[in-house]
């Protein structure tokens, strides 16, 4: 166990035992236009069809148009798609609830057509449900680089060392990529950033006529509505944190991506003894008879597709280690990813097995979303340049956490980036309302315990927390946890949370906090 770790979990199990006295947070909002930017009228209608993803009745889409460039509000500007799902009591309703997706790249139309009715019946019909698509995602105005197909591909895109742990060709692509955007990205892409898409929220505010937002923030939608509150604290009602990074600028995005490491490490375990339980038998996936085998086998495993990729049931998309190194870290965000990754490795070791690739790995990524997840964490800091030893930090990330290989020290197109003005990401501060709920996993695979410990502190006063005692990524309405589920509940309804940090035990043991 590192340090760091240590650390981390300590301060989890002293949060567990604080008491669970509750406080009220927020009095019923007062809604009227308030003053600010000015903001057309929504023209509400129809949601287009999601594929794999039912649309609620009643779920509405609009177009929200904004500023390119905010510096000239008077010039270009871009469209960005917005949804909503009105209350289903509005006797009930004391706000506006705008819920906020991951990536960067989630789609926030889609987020709430998966979760708004469970959203809407937890939080008791109090909210109207909002949404959008950030700029350069889904319906909004979106914009490509030209980035090769070859370099689109999860395991490119991501930088995954070479088998013997190289990052030769990495730096090459990443240097094509930066290239390309910077040549032929434009300015939409350029615009591309945690600091527009705040602004961009309060336009839909504005256009929504709210005097203030609840907002409820998953993964990196955690980090954007962490700066919307700081940037604009009298527009926040009540602010959820869920799954959060380190919010210091020194550490975004570079600091994010060096976290996974020890995050994989910590969360793998969890796989490892549901691969090697006895129940596993009957359903054909159990991998090992002892937990601690199931980890030498996967590393075993990856080497062995390092030499010689299998074929895939994807023409020409071949089971690499690295992708099956992917595989591993996407199936740890849920324990519903266990059951999948277990198949892709009996298929993997199997002579006569063919691997089904999760879908996330059976192509290219488009060159629109390719270049939007780059863009976004590439222009809101400055990143290491090539020349800081990215090479000596591969090796020894390599060696310490095998199971991701080096990928969290690699070197990425940011590092090459073009920037149009110096990166000012927003320093999140413990100066303003105390009305901020965190929830976080104590093993979270994308953003761990460590970096959402940072936000709160950063937040000081402002903010409790609540830890959850299970594995996985996104925890209000995301893991199964009751416990968690109720704290961010109450709060969003009745604006009570816990007195001081607190604990909810996993699934098996979750009746109550801590």
């Amino acid at each position: 166990m590192t340090n760091w770790t240590r650390k981390a979990l300590l301060l989890a199990v002293s949060a567990a035992a604080a008491a669970g006295t509750l406080t009220a947070v927020g009095a019923p909002v007062a809604h009227g236009r308030p003053a600010g930017p000015a903001a057309s009228p929504l023209a509400w209608g129809p949601c287009a069809p999601i594929p794999g993803t039912p649309v609620p009745a009643g779920q509405q889409c609009a177009t929200l148009r904004v500023p390119l460039d905010y510096r000239a509000p008077g010039g270009r500007t871009v469209e960005v798609a917005v949804t909503r799902l009105r209350t289903d009591r509005p006797e009930a309703r004391r706000g506006t609830l705008l819920a906020l997706a991951g990536g960067p790249g989630g789609s926030g139309v889609q987020r709430l057509a998966q979760k708004g009715e469970a959203l809407r019946a937890a939080t008791e019909g109090a909210y109207d449900l909002i949404s959008l698509d950030p700029r350069g995602v889904g319906g909004s105005t979106r914009a490509g680089c030209g980035i090769p197909e070859a370099d689109r591909h999860m395991v490119t895109l991501r930088s995954w060392p070479a088998a013997d742990g190289s990052i030769t060709e990495n730096a090459e692509r990443s240097r094509r990529t930066a290239l390309a955007c910077a040549r032929d990205g434009g300015p939409v892409v350029r615009s591309f950033n945690t600091r527009n898409q705040v602004r961009d929220i309060d336009r839909l505010r504005a256009a929504l006529g709210e005097r203030k937002l609840s907002v409820w923030g998953h993964s990196y939608g955690s980090y954007v509505a962490a700066g919307y509150a700081q940037e604009h604290p009298d527009h926040v009602d009540r602010l959820v944190l869920d799954s959060t990074g380190d919010p210091d600028p020194a550490r975004v995005g570079y600091g994010w991506m060096t976290n996974v490491g020890p995050a994989v490490a910590l969360r793998f375990p969890d796989f490892a003894a549901w691969a090697a339980d006895p129940a596993r038998e009957a359903e054909g996936l159990r991998l090992a008879r002892r937990a601690e085998d199931v980890q030498p086998l996967f590393l075993a495993l990856a080497r062995e597709l390092d030499r010689e990729p299998k074929e895939s049931d994807v023409p020409g998309v071949p089971l690499t280690g690295n992708r099956l190194r992917q595989a591993l870290h996407g199936s740890l965000n849920s324990d519903t990813g266990f059951a999948p990754l277990a198949r892709l490795i009996r298929s993997a070791g199997d002579p006569q097995g063919r691997p089904v690739l999760p879908p996330e790995l059976a192509g290219a990524l488009p060159d629109e979303d390719a270049s939007l997840t780059m863009a976004v964490i590439c222009n809101d800091v400055r990143w290491p340049g090539p020349d800081s030893g990215y090479a000596r930090r591969v090796a020894a990330d390599r060696a310490r956490y095998p199971l991701t290989a080096g990928l969290p020290a690699s070197i990425t197109p940011c590092s090459f980036w073009k920037h149009d003005e110096e990166p000012r990401p927003t320093r999140i501060t413990d100066e303003g309302p105390s009305n901020v709920l965190m929830i976080q996993s104590l093993r979270d695979p994308a953003t761990p315990l460590a970096g959402a410990l940072k936000m709160r502190a950063a937040l000081g006063e402002r903010a409790r927390m609540v830890t959850v005692g299970q594995g996985g990524h996104g925890m209000y309405l995301g893991n199964g946890n009751a416990c968690g589920d109720r704290a961010v509940s109450d709060f969003l309804v009745t604006g009570n949370r816990p007195a001081r940090d607190t604990h909810c035990p996993d699934r098996a043991a979750s009746s109550g906090v801590s």
